[in-house]
């Protein structure tokens, strides 16, 4: 009697054990949508230039914040470029679970910058820190960059540089130069033209009565 009611509570207790749901951790993940980024074009020191975008996603179960930074291999025979170069748009995201964000990457070559081949790794990764503070690591994706410096001098630079500038930020620069254009016109023509504008009352003349002469 006593072994099979002890038979009985622990066949119940194994089927709750089996029902009962068991808690899981969630899983933080990133992908990016390229693997290779190659400009085929050669690049001038100076310039600006707009690279292909790259697609970055969370492939993890829980919402997380990303960021956009660059790597190098640690023997590679291509040069590095600085990460001071590279700017993302946005640098830093947050996305849900299976969700996915286009970063833009814009390229600034330095003026003095040395010619030749470079490659670098742009990388994604999660941005977010642990319970205890610190930082998540281990866990990016990347995809690899490759393009070529062109040879230039410093004068070449400074030309590279100003043409790039003013194409990327011509419609900005055209709405200031209309702007100055316009308050040069007014101060011109406020100190050569004086404009006076008055209102001038003309008072009544007063009927004057003819005098009457008599004539003796």
């Amino acid at each position: 009697m006593n072994y099979s009611i002890l038979g009985c509570l622990g066949l119940l207790s194994s089927v709750l054990t089996f029902i009962a749901p068991t808690p899981t951790s969630a899983d933080i993940g990133v992908g990016v949508g390229v693997g290779k980024i190659e400009v085929t074009q050669r690049l001038n020191p100076g310039g600006i230039y707009s690279l292909p975008s790259i697609p970055v996603m969370n492939t993890g179960t829980e919402t997380t914040e990303y960021r956009l930074d660059i790597e190098y291999h640690e023997k590679q025979a291509q040069l590095k470029p600085a990460a001071e170069w590279f700017s993302f748009g946005p640098s830093k995201f947050s996305l849900q679970p299976g969700q996915s964000k286009t970063a833009q990457i814009s390229l600034t070559i330095p003026v003095n910058s040395m010619p030749g081949d470079y490659f670098a790794y742009v990388k994604a990764y999660p941005a977010e820190k642990g319970g205890d503070g610190s930082a998540k690591i281990g866990i990016a994706a990347a995809a690899k960059l490759y393009f070529t410096v062109a040879p230039a001098n410093m004068l070449q630079g400074l030309y590279y540089r100003i043409a790039t500038f003013t194409g990327h930020y011509w419609k900005w620069i055209t709405g200031i130069l209309v702007v100055l254009a316009l308050i040069i016109v007014l101060v011109v023509f406020k100190k050569n033209f004086r404009l006076k504008i008055g209102i001038r009352f003309r008072k009544k003349r007063k009927k004057r009565t003819p005098k009457i002469i008599d004539e003796q």
